[in-house]
């Protein structure tokens, strides 16, 4: 489980590109970063799902929402409106991953859609579009193996 922190950090690094943020009404909030931190890991599974991963991949989901988990709790929620966060955390991420399956036949007017299903604090969304299609094809020039060892630079 200690190799899945890079994968975590990675994830949570690519959060803070200033850039993802130019569209938005006002500043970024936890839910706008929790948002982009799901979609990342939506890609990062979709790229790398395949019958050999499949084990690595499921302990990957486990760790990553534990991590989750914790910093709902260090933010200073209590116990139960954790697990209803959570719930709605895991919730929200599946309808993440089930648009994300089809990412690669949808128009770009369909991404835009998509994207502001979960980012509802945008003005305008065009460029979230290129990234995520960048980001996907730099995930296929990688293998896991290099996620599990380093923190990258997005």
């Amino acid at each position: 489980m200690k190799d899945y922190i890079n994968i975590y950090n990675n994830l949570v690094k690519l959060t803070t590109n200033k850039k993802l943020y130019n569209g938005f009404k006002k500043q970024d909030t936890f839910s706008d970063r929790l948002m982009f931190f799901l979609i990342h890991f939506a890609f990062f599974l979709k790229v790398y799902k395949n019958e050999k991963n499949t084990t690595k991949l499921q302990e990957i989901y486990d760790f990553i929402f534990r991590q989750l988990e914790l910093s709902i709790r260090e933010i200073g929620y209590g116990d139960q409106s954790i697990n209803k966060k959570m719930k709605d955390y895991i919730n929200t991420f599946h309808s993440i991953v089930s648009d994300v399956h089809f990412w690669d036949s949808y128009t770009k007017d369909q991404k835009r859609k998509k994207l502001s299903l979960f980012l509802d604090n945008l003005d305008e969304n065009d460029y979230l579009i290129e990234y995520f299609d960048d980001f996907k094809e730099d995930l296929t020039k990688k293998n896991l193996n290099y996620f599990l060892k380093s923190v990258s630079n997005p």
